[in-house]
């Protein structure tokens, strides 16, 4: 059986719960409330992030809410902690990017991603509070990026996966200059409720699309499809066995208050009648390495552990995607233990056969 690394890759560290969209596929309990991280959490996660980024490369991602919500100075006291060994990310919506957010990006040589779902025929999902439309702010602040010549990551959600999307989607990241492109098909989990199945050929196609699009003009690291690619290649070469860790990554996401979640970050926040709020502790009470040290305390992390199984024993695609996610478990499934999800099917089955079709029939 799989078991849980002691050392992450890299922490999820939430600065404010609060987020200043209310995106309609949005995950997040308390998006409409300022619950700001203090900064003696930051400091006691810095404690063993600057050890973990001493031995090897570790990053610390601030994400949300919306992270710019928290204002500069608190953001900045937050991220002081933390030693220059420690590359910093930001996941940020881009409607609160100016001058002053770019400088204070560049100062710090932090890493920016910005969430957008593509030109604005297809952004209809990120809107304001009040239910508008939030495209023109966030083309703004990714305008501003690009005066400031700071690279940047994208991040798209695709609420209708289908043939001629995919081809639209590319040419709109091409011409917004990111550098590296990850494509989440819509996942019904926290307070998303929205139904998550599509009809499979058109996923397929979506999929199929996009590695078109991408060969034709591979300027962009498009995430799913170079994991796959690199997947294929290690199933002809006969090592994609070499591909999974032996471990699974924690993906520790410290909430504003300090409490521990493991392996999702969707999770953080809900509770259930029998795990509690899912947390595995607090930063404030106990060191994160501690809490880390025996993963398998945390109740509801024997379940999941027991469903990666399961997956491995039933399932043809184990080795590409290693088992799934916990939270597209529980929030489909109610339960950790489950196998296939309609997020299996739609960004780990139907992706790896759509990239195949593609390769069958260029």
């Amino acid at each position: 059986m799989r078991g849980v690394s002691r050392v992450p890759a890299y922490v999820v560290m939430q600065p404010t719960t609060l987020c200043n969209l209310d995106c309609v596929y949005c995950y997040l309990p308390l998006r409409a409330q300022d619950r700001r991280m203090p900064v003696e959490v930051a400091r006691a996660v810095a404690t063993d992030a600057n050890a973990w980024a001493a031995r090897d490369r570790f990053s610390v991602v601030w994400h949300g809410g919306e992270p710019l919500a928290a204002g500069r100075d608190h953001l900045g006291a937050l991220m002081a902690p933390f030693g220059p060994a420690v590359e910093q990310h930001v996941q940020t919506n881009a409607t609160l990017l100016d001058d002053a957010w770019c400088e204070f990006f560049a100062a710090r040589g932090v890493r920016v991603s910005v969430s957008v779902d593509g030109p604005e025929e297809l952004n209809t999902s990120r809107v304001s509070r009040a239910g508008r439309p939030a495209y023109d702010r966030i083309a703004r602040g990714i305008a501003t990026l690009r005066r400031h010549g700071q690279s940047f990551a994208a991040l798209c959600v695709v609420g209708d996966p289908r043939p001629g999307v995919a081809a639209r989607l590319y040419e709109y990241f091409l011409e917004l200059g990111c550098d590296t492109l990850g494509v989440n098909i819509e996942e019904r989990e926290g307070v998303n409720e929205r139904p998550n199945s599509h009809d499979p050929e058109s996923v397929r196609a979506f999929w199929a699309e996009l590695v078109a699009a991408w060969r034709a003009d591979p300027r962009i690291h498009v995430r799913e499809l170079e994991w796959s690619l690199r997947y294929l290649g290690a199933v002809l070469d006969g090592t994609s066995g070499d591909l999974l860790p032996a471990e699974l990554d924690p993906i520790p996401t410290v909430g504003h208050d300090g409490a521990v979640v493991l392996l999702s970050p969707e999770l953080a926040g809900f509770r259930d009648p029998e795990h509690g709020d899912f947390s595995s502790g607090n930063v404030l009470h106990t060191p994160l390495s501690s809490l880390l040290a025996e993963p398998g305390r945390t109740s509801w992390v024997p379940e999941f552990l027991t469903g990666v199984e399961a997956c491995r024993d039933t399932c043809a695609y184990f080795g590409f995607c290693g088992g799934g996610h916990a939270a597209n478990r529980y929030f489909e499934h109610g339960r950790f233990d489950g196998t296939e999800t309609e997020h299996c099917r739609n960004s780990k089955i139907n992706l790896l056969e759509g990239v195949l079709d593609h390769v069958r029939h260029p």
